[in-house]
């Protein structure tokens, strides 16, 4: 099958290749791609910011975020059947959704939203499922609660918005003033213009704060919330239970040194925060997809490319270009 495949790491380490169709385990699905989408994971695990932690073995296959139809199932998989249109973001290493066909757990899948286009699902899991996490999971975010978004016109950050306004919460975001329109549209209360003003000279006692930018943005995100409020990143240090989400709890120390600085940080501000990395679940997947299907939810797209644009639409992405997700469709069969 056609892929495109981390050969080496570092940012001209993925290419188009060859590569063997998927073993399918008992509890696997085989899917045929129809769209994939792209995430700024994509370029970290390409360039091997996490090459010490999750061991994947090059040549592999990249892309977190799919959209198909399932074509094979495992001896042990009740739930799914040929035929089904799903969506999903593997877990982490059995990725591989940059390519004609993908072998995933049945467990990472859900059935895809019936409103949303194959492209408009792709779009959807990664962004979905770490707004879910961070809001419902971490944060436990409660009706009439004060949630502050960074980058609110993004993929993520157009997603959290409006899964913080399905909690009930009174939303705050951060983008560039010609995105007001859209963001407001999406359900943000209240926006902050980063190009005209600082948002941590504006914005005061939040419950939450969701950080998509780090350094910084992240330290000054501390001092927006209100004592015991929570910043949870997606970028920032990564903390001790990191660690054990992967797998490697003697990593723990090390997290936990990765991390001292900016827990150390919200101590002292009375506040607290918390790393995300966002895990697979097709449980979560089935919740949201009836939130797109109810209108509580849609997808934000910038754009689609062709499958055999992979690279050009990760360039697209990597230059700050886009104002949504970034999408990657396979040819439609022929009839």
């Amino acid at each position: 099958m056609k892929a495109f495949v981390v050969e080496k790491y570092g940012k001209s380490g993925l290419r188009a290749a060859q590569m063997p169709d998927p073993t399918v385990g008992p509890r696997d699905v085989l899917v045929r791609v129809c769209a994939a989408s792209i995430n700024p994971l994509d370029k970290m695990v390409r360039n091997g910011a996490f090459k010490r932690l999750l061991k994947y073995k090059t040549p592999f296959v990249l892309g977190h975020d799919v959209a198909g139809v399932v074509t094979q199932v495992g001896a042990d998989v009740r739930d799914y059947k040929v035929g089904d249109e799903v969506y999903a973001r593997p877990r982490d290493l059995r990725i591989g959704a940059f390519a004609e066909y993908i072998a995933i757990d049945h467990a990472d899948i859900a059935l895809k939203p019936n409103t949303l286009t194959m492209e408009e699902a792709a779009a959807v899991p990664l962004v979905a499922l770490a707004g879910w996490q961070a809001l419902v999971d971490v944060a436990r975010v409660k009706p009439g609660q004060k949630v502050l978004v960074h980058a609110g016109a993004g993929g993520l950050g157009s997603t959290v918005i409006q899964l913080a306004k399905h909690l009930g919460a009174y939303v705050a975001t951060t983008a560039h003033g010609k995105d007001e329109a859209k963001v407001r549209d999406l359900g943000a209360d209240e926006v902050v213009d980063y190009t005209k003003a600082d948002f941590a000279e504006l914005l005061s006692g939040y419950d939450v704060v969701l950080d998509t930018l780090g350094g910084d943005n992240l330290a000054k995100s501390l001092t927006v919330l209100r004592p015991g409020g929570l910043a949870i990143s997606v970028v920032g240090p990564p903390d001790a239970s990191f660690a054990a989400q992967i797998g490697r709890p003697l990593l723990k120390p090390v997290m936990a040194l990765l991390s001292r600085k900016v827990r150390a940080q919200a101590r002292k501000l009375g506040v607290r925060y918390a790393f995300l990395f966002m895990r697979a679940d097709g449980a979560q997947l089935k919740t949201l997809a009836a939130l797109y299907d109810a209108g509580a939810l849609r997808p934000v797209l910038d754009r689609t490319f062709p499958f055999d644009e992979t690279l050009p639409a990760m360039a697209y992405v990597e230059q700050g270009r886009a104002k949504g997700k970034i999408v990657v469709a396979m040819p439609r069969p022929s009839t």
